[in-house]
């Protein structure tokens, strides 16, 4: 099994291809090491000690570093573990975590429904345009809100705490949302 892997607008992440389906549908983040123990994989990587974050996308992870941590000694580690994972088939959840539909009650939107066009529009153009360009770098964008032509975001996985984010947010993220949906007037993140 050959893993790819890739840098991310974030220095602290590493995007690893895997290969093959990593979540058939949505992604799934985990910020702490209690978040991960509904996934034997995403628990095993925290153990490392210098992980601090793991996102799982589509056909890829992404494994965030904490600071001072040095790729060069982290990244082996992480390779040995996603090959160990993969290879043996190893389920990416434990039975009956449920965590492969863990919603988090943070991501509830509540749209004011005489807003519904304007949301049915930006929600189409995340799905279409922001989601795909965000995976390519190894994240992911949650829709939260839009309130009073403020559009609420969330970043995930190697775009949290990018130092590029808030640049994605405002020059990209919100500029292609104004030009296409005239009630927008900011983009903020969630």
């Amino acid at each position: 099994m050959l893993i790819e892997t890739e840098k991310t607008p974030n220095p602290s992440t590493l995007k690893f291809l895997v290969g093959q389906t990593v979540m058939p549908e949505g992604t799934r983040d985990f910020a702490s090491p209690e978040d991960a123990e509904v996934s034997p994989l995403a628990e095993a990587l925290f153990t490392l000690g210098d992980v601090t974050g793991v996102f799982f996308g589509s056909d890829f992870i992404s494994v965030t570093a904490g600071p001072g941590s040095d790729w060069s000694d982290l990244k082996p580690q992480v390779l040995s573990i996603l090959l160990d994972h993969f290879t043996a088939a190893i389920p990416l959840f434990k039975p009956g975590s449920a965590g492969e539909i863990h919603i988090p009650p943070e991501e509830e939107v509540h749209d004011d429904p005489e807003d519904a066009d304007i949301v049915a529009q930006i929600r189409e153009l995340i799905e279409t345009r922001v989601r795909p360009a965000v995976a390519n770098d190894g994240g992911d964008i949650i829709y939260r809100g839009f309130n009073r032509g403020v559009v609420f975001l969330k970043m995930q996985g190697a775009c949290a705490g990018c130092p590029s984010s808030t640049a994605t947010l405002k020059h990209g993220i919100e500029s292609l949302l104004k030009h296409y949906v005239p009630e927008v007037v900011e983009v903020r993140a969630a």
